[in-house]
């Protein structure tokens, strides 16, 4: 079957791509802030007891992120005077209000991210992916006073009609697909829509729980990703999504190494520090139409 959402169009290939100020890069901070059911298996650190029910083990793993891992990152963020751009469930509304009422506080960006990250897209029908986004989206914007613009479905699942939903609720950008360093339009059939770009590899579950790296070798591949998109950036503009967990990334032994690397990207000047909502609303303000006349999207 023929992919129909986007077309191929090399970096390579493409009009110039300017970030405010002259910037080279922009860094956005994807952070999860998630909600696991206790009676289902999720991203766990031991295999062994996933199944169980309850996990006390795994579970309480997760658990750390909203009870201790996100005030460690809250404090970390507005050392560096960043804004996160936090991929919400919706259950986190009404389940760690707290939260909520502190990102207001520091304006952070708040994107759908599902219910929960133990339901996923895969094999809805379009019905019943309507509904259960529509909830999704409206209980997000009931909680947070603001409506959502962007999407990360949990685990990264979509169904083939996930994006033209979206578009028909007023989301305007999606995260799922990790191939490119730039924002690029896609085929909906109802409003508009665009890929922002996240990593699936600069990415703290993959980096630290799938191949279980070192703080310092996290550290080292942050400044690494930076230092070959900085150096691109002089001639086209590059996106950096960083997707962070709290309960992954925020643990202390790990925490410092974010901060190092954080503190390293931000001594460089020509780093726009955003959120991916403003990417999306640059792009749309001054390359989406451009781009859909050369690509036909």
């Amino acid at each position: 079957m023929e992919n129909q959402l986007y077309r191929y169009w090399p970096i390579v290939r493409r009009p110039r791509f300017e970030l405010p100020d002259g910037a080279r890069v922009a860094l956005y901070i994807g952070l999860n802030v998630e909600h696991y059911e206790i009676d289902k298996p999720a991203t766990s650190i031991f295999s062994g007891t996933a199944a169980l029910q309850p996990d006390p083990l795994n579970y309480g793993w997760r658990d750390y992120g909203p009870r201790v891992g996100i005030w460690r990152m809250m404090d970390l963020l507005d050392k560096y005077g960043m804004r996160a751009s936090v991929l919400l469930n919706s259950d986190v509304c009404h389940r760690y209000p707290e939260i909520i009422e502190e990102g207001n506080k520091r304006d952070w960006a708040w994107l759908a991210h599902g219910k929960n990250n133990s339901v996923f897209e895969a094999g809805m029908s379009p019905e019943e992916e309507r509904g259960y986004l529509a909830d999704v989206v409206g209980t997000i914007s009931k909680g947070t006073g603001r409506e959502p613009k962007g999407w990360l479905g949990p685990a990264l699942t979509e169904t083939f009609s996930t994006p033209d939903i979206l578009a028909g609720l007023g989301l305007s950008y999606i995260l799922d697909w990790c191939n490119d360093d730039q924002p690029y339009p896609v085929s909906v059939d109802h409003g508009r829509m665009i890929v922002v770009p996240y990593s699936i590899e600069i990415n703290d579950i993959t980096l630290f729980v799938s191949k279980s790296l070192t703080g310092p070798d996290f550290y080292q591949i942050l400044v690494d990703q930076f230092d070959v998109l900085y150096e691109e950036g002089a001639k086209q503009g590059r996106i950096m999504a960083l997707g962070l967990h709290p309960f992954v990334v925020n643990q202390p032994f790990r925490h410092k190494y974010l901060d190092r690397a954080l503190g390293y990207i931000t001594r460089h000047d020509k780093v726009w520090l955003t959120t991916s909502d403003d990417i999306a609303d640059w792009y749309y303000q001054r390359y989406y139409d451009q781009a859909v006349r050369e690509i036909g999207a």
